[in-house]
């Protein structure tokens, strides 16, 4: 069996090109995505004019414009982003039936054994994309997924053509004199430990022998290293025998929702509790049309003063699976009281856990479940025809309830 041949495609400022796009005249202007209406807001995406003003991806709007006065600032649209993202899928599915979503501006594609050279397929779906929707991929080619990442990343993204293959043949000249931060999944944290160890670059590493390489990081990090030596040294290496798996979903094993908050406005354990009790319905919500119950169920939360911030996370097992947001709310809402120290909130999240299919339910003598669900299913479907804000608790009309603004939104832009 031959060479595997993977494709890693990415749409070059993503958000941004979809905009431009839908507005030819702003073709030659600097566009960024983000809250125009907020200078503290975060910059999503910047499109190729505006980078090159010094605009940068998650900094502040306010930031931006005093870089670049004459930024365009667009609200994100995140609906619209999801559905071209679909389409580019249908896309490259057109080519080929192996496409894996990595997030959503980046695919895998293993295209082995095509008829046509990988540079010329790659141009191909190049221009079916940006003739489709606008937008200019970049396309990493590599013998497995880590060297189609690399690709992409490291030089597709850096040159005119937008294309670049790594293998074996090119990979010690190319890759190796990378600085080592530049290596795939390699965090900040993981730099440092790195360069203490003197392996300044990606070849440093590769050239080692693998179990040297394993003793040394012992020395930094302690005997529980031993795997992320291994995976570190396999990346460096261009070793990644994992496939490209169709489709993006997996064993569901645990259902969760967060939320970022204004700590100077959640200071007070009643309007803290407005949230969770939305975040604890929402979770139930998803667990219910995945048709699932959990038995163990988590709160935490990130606390700050003003300087520091510190966080707490904490779980209690149910005495029944439940997906019922009462039953959850119940065990959720003093297991955080117990555990707040009493600062300013500025971040909840809930989750539910040890799943099982909901296909049978406990009965109890004290509570007709059985009716519980099926009105909780019948507020299921009002939301899923009429949006999540058509039926909301009374508790989310209070000053401090967020799932008004957060049915407006998907990933907490709005859509």
């Amino acid at each position: 069996m031959g060479e595997k041949t993977i494709f890693l495609i990415d749409g070059q400022s993503f958000y941004a090109s979809i905009e431009k796009a839908a507005r030819p005249e702003l073709e030659n202007r600097p566009v960024a995505v983000g809250d125009p209406a907020r200078e503290s807001g975060i910059i999503l995406a910047a499109c190729p004019i505006a980078k090159q003003q010094g605009v940068t991806t998650a900094e502040r709007v306010g930031q931006a414009r005093a870089k670049c006065p004459e930024l365009v600032v667009i609200r994100p649209r995140m609906q619209t982003y999801i559905a071209i993202s679909l389409l580019i899928t249908e896309i490259f599915e057109s080519f080929t039936d192996r496409v894996e979503p990595y997030s959503i501006d980046e695919q895998f594609l293993d295209v082995t054994g095509a008829v046509q050279s990988p540079e010329e397929l790659a141009r191909k779906i190049q221009a079916q994309v940006f003739l489709s929707t606008g937008v200019w991929c970049r396309v990493g080619i590599g013998p497995n997924k880590v060297l189609a990442k690399t690709a992409t990343d490291n030089f597709a993204k850096k040159n005119q053509k937008g294309i670049f293959t790594l293998n074996e043949s090119n990979i010690a000249e190319t890759l190796w004199p990378l600085p080592v931060h530049r290596m795939f999944m390699v965090s900040t944290g993981m730099t440092r430990h790195f360069l203490r160890m003197g392996l300044t670059q990606i070849g440093d590493i590769a050239r080692l022998d693998q179990m040297d390489f394993r003793r040394r990081m012992r020395r930094e990090m302690g005997r529980q290293s031993d795997i992320q030596a291994d995976y570190y040294w396999q990346i460096a290496c261009g070793i990644d025998p994992s496939p490209v798996e169709s489709g993006i979903r997996k064993e569901l094993k645990s259902i969760s929702h967060g939320k970022a908050l204004r700590s100077s406005l959640y200071g007070e354990l009643a309007d803290i509790q407005v949230v969770l009790l939305e975040l604890v319905t929402e979770v139930c919500r998803r667990a219910r049309r995945r048709g699932f119950m959990g038995r163990v169920v988590s709160v935490g939360a990130v606390e700050t003063d003003g300087d520091r911030a510190w966080g707490f996370g904490r779980q209690t097992t149910l005495p029944e699976p439940t997906s019922l947001a009462h039953e959850m709310a119940k065990a959720v809402l003093p297991l955080f009281a117990k555990h707040w120290s009493g600062a300013p909130v500025s971040r909840l999240f809930v989750s539910l856990d040890s799943l099982v299919e909901d296909k049978v339910m406990q009965l109890t003598l004290f509570e007709d479940r059985a009716k519980a669900y099926r009105r909780e299913r019948a507020i299921d479907r009002i939301q899923d025809r009429y949006g999540s804000a058509a039926i909301l608790r009374a508790s989310s009309l209070l000053e401090a309830g967020v799932a008004r603004e957060r049915a407006e939104q998907i990933g907490g832009h709005y859509k």
